[in-house]
């Protein structure tokens, strides 16, 4: 019984690896995508380029929010599995998507928040100058 509760234990931490990676993937294409679009505008002094970062910004958020929490739920799964005494192999997160673990508070995370927060003051302060 205990390697079978060890195996679903890796298979879930697999998951969570997953969604982890997708998120600094995501980290990693919005820097690249704005800094592609600033040296645009920069160049051509368009503000449509900031405009289009701006959308770009959002919608990495929105993304790695879903992540962020998708996440969540499923380290919640696995305490719940720790717990457990019996091994069912069941990956069903649908019990977790309360509180703390829908995607608006993935959106709304403390770990987001700064990078994204951050990215779209300077966007918002780009376009003023612009």
């Amino acid at each position: 019984m205990e390697n079978t509760k060890i195996k679903h234990l890796e298979f879930i931490q697999n998951v969570i690896s997953r969604f982890n990676t997708n998120s600094f993937f995501i980290k990693g294409w919005t820097v690249t995508l704005i800094s592609a679009l600033f040296a645009l505008s920069s160049k051509e002094a368009n503000q449509k380029y900031i405009v289009v970062s701006l959308i770009g910004i959002i919608t990495f958020w929105i993304l790695d929010g879903f992540f962020i929490s998708k996440e969540r739920q499923f380290r919640a799964l696995y305490n719940k599995v720790v717990q457990s005494k019996e091994v069912d192999f069941m990956m069903n997160i649908s019990e977790f998507e309360k509180d703390n673990m829908t995607w608006i508070c993935g959106v709304f995370s403390k770990t987001l928040i700064p990078f994204y927060g951050i990215l779209t003051l300077i966007i918002l302060i780009l376009k003023y100058f612009i």
